[in-house]
């Protein structure tokens, strides 16, 4: 190499060319916030969950359904079916949700295109409505939610081969009615989110149904309730109100009270 006689000028235009002299950036580390665990709300609308997921027609037609959760009850509060479901479709929903059910105090979501929209964001400021977002792919962040989407999924999109949004629309409001009346619920105890939300409603000096009726069974000496303390299903459990209504009758009680 020494025998070669190397003009520097030469050198640098090829270290040009092969573009060598482009400096290699550094990787930008991202601040993230410290993730703290999942707060378990104490009451209905402190905080609502709301995500999207998709599914398709029996023609192969795409669809999407916007679901909304409580996340006090675990009560599914809509479903919003259709082809497409843009931050306007969103607001309408969240809309007319809040005109029976009152306004959440904050929203818990992930980082979807309508999700951080400006029209979405500019909404929550004006209602006073705090967004929660969580760290991009950490779905457990959102974990009251994604366990709804897994029971949606199975209870409901995957039982049906779908033809029509209609059909896919009706079915939604059926299933929902189903899931928060009738449908145990093992996060709220075994029984469904309507009842727990009733249970919490009940006026004072009424003993609340606890455990599939081990508490009302304790105090009224019912052998017959305690055996079927651990029924869940909705036959079983009308069975236990109807066994507890004729022994109170017999008593000429017409209430339970401490």
């Amino acid at each position: 190499m020494k025998r070669f006689t190397w003009n520097h000028k030469q050198v640098y235009r090829i270290y040009r060319e092969l573009e060598l002299n482009l400096r290699i950036k550094p990787k930008k580390r991202i601040v993230r916030e410290r993730s703290e665990p999942l707060s378990v709300p104490t009451a209905i609308n402190q905080v609502w969950s709301i995500d999207f997921m998709s599914d398709a027609l029996a023609n192969g037609r795409k669809l999407r359904t916007f679901n909304v959760l409580d996340d006090y009850n675990r009560e599914g509060l809509g479903i919003e079916v259709d082809l497409s479901l843009p931050s306007a479709r969103v607001l309408r929903s969240l809309e007319q949700i809040i005109e029976w059910r009152g306004k959440p105090t904050a929203i818990r979501c992930d980082n979807g295109p309508e999700l951080v929209s400006e029209t979405l964001i500019n909404w929550t400021k004006e209602r006073q409505i705090t967004m929660l977002y969580i760290q991009p792919g950490k779905p457990n962040q959102d974990a009251y939610v994604e366990r709804y989407n897994r029971t949606v999924r199975h209870e409901w999109l995957d039982m049906h081969a779908l033809k029509s949004i209609e059909q896919a629309q009706l079915l939604a409001i059926q299933w929902l009615w189903r899931y928060n009346n009738e449908r145990p619920n093992s996060s709220g105890g075994g029984v469904p989110p309507k009842w727990l939300l009733d249970k919490v409603a009940s006026p004072p000096g009424k003993i609340p149904i606890k455990n599939g009726g081990i508490s009302i069974g304790r105090k009224l000496g019912l052998r017959s309730v305690l055996k079927r303390s651990s029924m869940t299903s909705t036959f079983d459990t009308q069975k236990f109100f109807f066994t507890v209504s004729s022994f109170m009758l017999e008593k000429n009680d017409s209430a339970i009270t401490l």
